[in-house]
């Protein structure tokens, strides 16, 4: 088993929401996304956009005050560096559902703002890197198989795993935190297996000191997700799938602020005679 522990100085200040906001849009902007979509597309996604946002305007009465206070939010949010976190909480959770309907092997669910490619690859039994302050949270041993839909092991499958600290933060996100800390890119063996010690993660709010806050605030809404692990989880001539898990009994699984949670992705861990918290979760991909 692989065990790699990182260091940090705690008295770094924790992150703000322009800080994680700025890092997330400057990730996005280097990876230079692109798609391959039709100007008759476009304009037909455009049209029924705009109509959709007009149509809400003439519904509601909107004045021009609160057009005025829309239009410098939206400054806001961008000069805040927040349109990831806002559009990865508020859009992408519709955006997956399409794609979900193309798929029969495992349910997928939303990547969100702070996935980093190119984590430390693990073996298929090991331990994420962790700070030694992580070692002191109950201990999570999350096992399982990766398989294709006849239920075959697939070897040598990828399973990129990352989550936050017990305080809510991701590593490359938060000035006080290693790089890397609780994430990693973990093979599986010959049978398609793998077993992953980690930290049971905690529920926690999205950055709110910034205009994704505000947005929330505004409406008496609240900011908070439910403890989850992420994971991209991939296979040679298979589709890979972007999910995340959740936990039974968890604070906000039915209002989660993001609207990702489903049923299929609730894991219900025991505590072994080890005192660690276990949980099987098997993953099956679609053909290519």
């Amino acid at each position: 088993m692989t065990t790699i522990e990182t260091h940090t100085d705690t008295a770094l200040p924790s992150p703000t929401a322009a800080g994680s906001g700025s890092a997330a849009t400057d990730k996005f902007k280097n990876e230079r996304a692109t798609a391959d979509t039709s100007p008759e597309r476009l304009a037909a996604i455009a049209k029924d956009a705009l109509s959709a946002l007009h149509n809400v305007i003439l519904e509601h009465g909107v004045t021009y005050p609160e057009y005025r206070v829309f239009k410098q939010w939206l400054i806001d949010v961008g000069e805040g560096g927040e349109w990831p976190l806002f559009l990865d909480v508020f859009i992408e959770h519709a955006v997956e559902e399409v794609l979900a309907r193309s798929r029969k092997g495992t349910k997928g669910s939303i990547e969100g703002p702070y996935y980093v490619a190119n984590a430390p690859i693990l073996p298929s039994v090991s331990t994420l890197p962790m700070r030694a302050e992580d070692r002191e949270i109950t201990p999570l041993v999350f096992a399982g198989q990766v398989t294709d839909l006849d239920g075959n092991g697939l070897a040598g499958a990828s399973l990129e795993l990352w989550h936050a600290d017990n305080d809510g933060y991701y590593s490359h996100f938060a000035p006080h935190l290693p790089d890397w800390n609780l994430r990693g890119t973990i093979i599986t063996d010959e049978d398609g297996r793998y077993e992953i010690t980690t930290i049971q993660p905690a529920p926690y709010q999205i950055p709110t000191d910034g205009p994704t806050g505000q947005f929330i605030e505004a409406q008496n809404g609240h900011p908070w997700r439910p403890a989850h692990l992420h994971l991209i989880v991939s296979a040679p001539g298979k589709e890979s799938v972007t999910t995340q898990l959740y936990f039974a009994g968890g604070e906000w699984l039915d209002s989660d602020v993001a609207s990702a949670t489903k049923p299929e992705l609730i894991l219900d861990p025991t505590t072994g005679d080890d005192g660690k918290n276990h949980v099987t979760y098997n993953f099956v991909l679609d053909p290519a």
